[in-house]
């Protein structure tokens, strides 16, 4: 029986039955495995690690799309860096007049996407709103003269092709490539496994934006407790009133499955503990009676 080791954190791991493999190979950048589950259906993996589920990857896609445009509100030009499996790009293009401009550094993912997790970008590649450029993220955030309301960062974790995109100077071309009250969002890690890396994430935010802090989302297969998505902005965007989110989601006929109005706002309630790795002198993120 084959099986499928994850062992991102030292000292513990996952392990998934491969009921059948259905595609491996290695990359010009790294490793790339699609195998099936009983429990968890179609799964995609880089470089050892779980990057998605057909059951669970709903989650991690729609908060990292949708709480970043509905708190701006405003929305007409989104920047994707990684991604290339295609959900962040479907969940931001539910956006009415919304364009998606996606860079992903290997064409193998986006290509194996296409034809074995068709579920996950469900046509997103083909729409007329969606831009895809094959390339290095850093060096589009670095020379691009576009601005952009919203930039997701759809990273793996800071190792292989994706460490660059952890550091201050894809952090501050990000920033520069950010209209004024735009927002970026991130893929910050496990608190509970990964504090410092969160922290360290958060501290360089910090030092680049008015406001920053984070938000939690809890996906059964990224091991260890809830993700945190870190979020930044000039402008005082977090967490929102649930009315007005609630309102922006019925105007775009927005139908999620984890995604809600009430589950927006709440997803910035952190905490203690992860609410210190944010740091002090955020007075919006923290109230007198929660120190």
């Amino acid at each position: 029986m084959l099986s499928f080791t994850e062992a991102i954190h030292d000292g513990w791991g996952q392990v998934f039955r491969v009921d059948r493999l259905v595609h491996y190979e290695k990359t010009e950048h790294q490793e790339l495995v699609v195998f099936d589950n009983a429990s968890f259906g179609r799964v995609l993996a880089l470089d050892g690690i779980v990057q998605l589920t057909e059951r669970d990857h709903h989650v991690y896609h729609e908060m990292i799309a949708h709480v970043p445009i509905l708190a701006h509100g405003a929305v007409r030009e989104v920047l994707v860096i990684g991604g290339g499996d295609g959900g962040v790009l479907r969940e931001a293009l539910r956006h009415e007049d919304v364009r998606v401009t996606l860079v992903e550094i290997d064409a193998r993912v986006i290509e194996t996407a296409r034809t074995h997790l068709p579920f996950v970008s469900a046509g997103a590649f083909d729409h007329p709103l969606a831009e895809i450029v094959v390339g290095d993220g850093l060096a589009y955030v670095r020379d691009t003269d576009r601005r952009y309301d919203v930039i997701v960062v759809d990273s793996t974790d800071p190792v292989g092709p994706a460490a660059a995109l952890f550091g201050e100077g894809f952090y501050r071309d990000c920033a520069r490539c950010l209209v004024p009250g735009g927002v970026l969002v991130t893929q910050a890690g496990v608190p509970f496994f990964q504090g410092d890396q969160v922290a360290a994430a958060q501290a360089l935010l910090g030092s680049l934006f008015e406001h920053a802090t984070l938000y939690l989302a809890s996906v059964p297969t990224y091991t260890g407790g809830p993700i945190a998505l870190g979020f930044a902005s000039n402008a005082d965007l977090v967490p929102g009133d649930v009315r007005t989110i609630a309102s922006r989601a019925r105007a775009t006929g927005l139908a999620t499955r984890y995604w809600a109005p009430d589950v927006h706002v709440g997803a910035f309630a952190l905490p203690p503990e992860v609410r210190r790795l944010v740091g002090a002198g955020r007075a919006w993120a923290e109230t007198d009676d929660q120190q």
